[in-house]
């Protein structure tokens, strides 16, 4: 039996995923106050015996000029992989859903490793194609990720589990200085200034410091704000905290996702990094976690890589390389899926260019 969520049942479908082992904030109804210029509806399948046994959390939103809408699940649907029957009752509903809303396309990219075989031939069964690529972050959700298992570790253990060169790097950050505060909405200024340097550096397309503020209001005590700070002496004497870097971190059930960090261009020879994700992960040891997620790394590179020192930092944390099963698009109007796919790839590659040129020497 399958049902939409409501304001009764949304409590209980919150204790479903986050306790489920493919829980994602991605999924989650705080999530959905995150993106309150998508439509957010959520579905719900029921046992015999009256209790949830798998969700799906969908966002969807009308393409400006076209008149039709796309249909997104990050990350879903939370249910034993192998249970297909459940997931066609996820899938039905959702199907009632693109009917109403006129959708061209159900756009899913579920928390399930590549080497599950047997569900992407289920989901190609059903009607799903798998989009190509990923390993450039041209996906909306990355493809492929860094994931440290915590199996129960103490903070002692994963020390000694890091490469060398990682604790030296983050035993540096100490010497020299730099401290890290968990800080609140009056330094998300400073954190997109951060943001906007380490974008136009890196050559990506970052946020407004609105959306950040917004993500901690909506996200409550899922989500924080660490800054690292330096203490540098003035000449009247008085010492002034320098932010030098930040990042952005979301708990939610049994992980802990590392999801955005900037730094400057200066002092990042004091390791400011290093100190920041060895601190989100001792939030995920305190929490009693099971996963810390680094997001998005490229696909498979080698050491000629312009990102290859991205994956080297990740890696040095001794996370595992994960590669998940990728987007897969349920296209409902080949028609419009064609045109509007490729009207919006052009759209972001115009506006990409655009915001570096604009932003280029700040």
């Amino acid at each position: 039996m399958t049902e939409f969520i409501t304001e009764k049942t949304v409590a209980e479908y919150e204790a479903f995923v986050q306790g489920h082992p493919k829980g994602n904030f991605a999924q989650s109804s705080y999530w959905a106050k995150q993106k309150s210029a998508w439509t957010w509806r959520a579905i719900a399948c029921r046992g015999e015996d009256g209790a949830i046994k798998g969700t799906l959390s969908i966002l969807i939103r009308k393409m400006p000029g076209f008149g039709k809408a796309m249909m997104y699940a990050g990350r879903g649907p939370v249910c034993d992989i192998d249970d297909y029957a459940t997931m066609d009752e996820l899938f039905a509903k959702a199907k009632e859903l693109a009917k109403e809303y006129h959708a061209y396309v159900f756009k899913i990219d579920p928390d399930i490793p590549s080497s599950e075989t047997a569900f992407t031939d289920y989901m190609l069964k059903y009607g799903f194609i798998i989009k190509s690529g990923g390993a450039k972050f041209e996906a909306i959700q990355p493809r492929y990720v860094f994931r440290l298992y915590l199996n129960g570790r103490s903070e002692e253990e994963l020390l000694a589990s890091f490469h060398q060169k990682t604790r030296y790097n983050i035993r540096l950050a100490q010497r020299k200085g730099v401290r890290i505060e968990i800080c609140g909405k009056e330094m998300v200024p400073e954190f997109g200034r951060l943001m906007l340097t380490t974008g136009v550096r890196d050559g990506f397309v970052t946020r407004e410091p609105q959306y950040f503020a917004d993500m901690l209001d909506n996200l409550g005590e899922h989500a924080r704000l660490y800054m690292a700070f330096l203490d540098e002496p003035q000449e009247d004497g008085s010492v002034k905290a320098i932010p030098i870097a930040g990042t952005l971190a979301i708990h939610y059930g049994d992980k802990v996702w590392y999801l955005y960090g900037a730094s400057s261009n200066e002092h990042r020879n004091y390791m400011p990094n290093y100190l920041l994700q060895w601190e989100m992960i001792r939030w995920a040891v305190e929490t009693g976690c099971r996963v810390y997620d680094f997001r998005g790394v490229p696909g498979d590179v080698g050491e000629d890589h312009p990102l290859y020192g991205l994956v080297k930092f990740k890696r040095g944390f001794g996370g595992d390389y994960t590669e998940f099963v990728g987007e897969m698009d349920l296209v409902l109007k080949p028609f419009w899926y064609k045109t509007i796919e490729k009207s919006t790839s052009a759209f972001k590659e115009v506006r990409k260019k655009l915001y570096l040129i604009k932003n280029r020497g700040k």
